[in-house]
This record gives structure tokens, sequence and C-alpha cells, in this order.
């Protein structure tokens, strides 16, 4: 199994003043901070504000809007991933633990086969969290997908507030929403 996982929190500056403790000469280096300060604020601000609009495998819409008041995991993985397939019992345990609650996992399946065929898979494997078939418009929606598994983890106002690459247990989402 995993090792205890941190998430990532996003953040435009780190723990030790960011930006602010670097004292440069040269001509501009101020003006530069300034306007990197400003663009890593306004991206934040983009990531924070952004809502999706995603289909599952049952048809059924899933928003971010809709689901105010709960915390949101959302989690690339493939069939053909070997850590995906570990992480499927942590992520179906931490759902069908919080779903009705404060929690809910929607998986997104970066597999190029079928729907049927990912939709067989989900339930050979009793996956009871709801699944999308991942492509180029859902990646504009979450965020970027460069390793699998994934996860982008939202808060109950919306916020995109965690990002792992890796896999993640119930262990460690739950120990860092007890945090917040």
């Amino acid at each position: 199994m995993y090792p205890n996982i941190t998430i990532t929190d996003h953040s435009p500056l780190d723990n030790t003043g960011g930006f602010g403790t670097s004292h440069s000469t040269e001509p501009g280096a101020g003006l530069f901070r300034i306007a990197l300060f400003t663009l890593l604020l306004v991206c934040s601000w983009v990531a924070c504000a952004a809502d999706f609009s995603l289909e599952d495998l049952q048809g059924k819409t899933h928003r971010l809007a809709d689901y105010r008041g709960k915390w949101v995991l959302v989690n690339y993985w493939a069939t053909w991933c070997p850590p995906c397939l570990d992480e499927i019992p942590e992520l179906i345990s931490l759902h069908n633990a919080h779903h009705d609650k404060d929690l809910l996992v929607i998986g997104i399946a970066m597999d190029s086969g079928s729907n049927k065929k990912v939709a067989d898979f989900a339930q050979a494997h009793g996956i009871s969290y709801p699944v999308v078939m991942g492509d180029r418009k859902v990646t504009a929606q979450i965020g970027a997908v460069e390793v699998l598994p994934v996860s982008y983890l939202y808060n109950p106002q919306g916020e995109q507030v965690g990002y792992q690459a890796g896999g993640v247990t119930r262990a460690s989402i739950e120990a860092y929403i007890k945090k917040k």
C-alpha cells in the first residue's frame, strides 16, 4: 500500500515569504516580482473560481456547483495503470464512508477504449463512485494530467485546494480535510 501521502496546497506564496525575500539590484527586478505575483494571484483565482460539468458513464451530469458544502476529490486513472488499480479500493472506501455526508469522489478514466469497457471494469472492481470518460474537454475543466493517478481536491466552497500526483489513501485525504 502507499505511505502516508501529503497533498500539495495551491498557494502563490510559500511559508518562507516567497517573493518578498529576494533582493535583486537588476533593473526592473521589482517590477518583475510584482508582475509575477499578480499573475500568480490571477491564476490562483482562476483555478479556485473554475467550475466543471462532467457527464458520467450512466449519463448523469456532475457540476462542481451542485456539490457546494461537500469536499470533492476528482481522480484521474486508467484501467491499464497498476498504481491506479492499487488506489481504487482506497477511493471506494473513502467515497462509501463520506458521500452521504461531506465528500464525494469522481473518477475520470483516461482510457482510449470504449465506454462499455470502462463501465464493465468499474462494475467488476466494485467502483461505487461516478466514473467519467476523460478527454481534452475534461482536462481543460479540471487540470492537467502529467502522470497517473493524479487527484484534484476541491473544498466545500468549490475552490481547488489540493493536487496530488501519484496515489492517495483514504487516511491521507481524511487527515488533510480534518486539518482544514
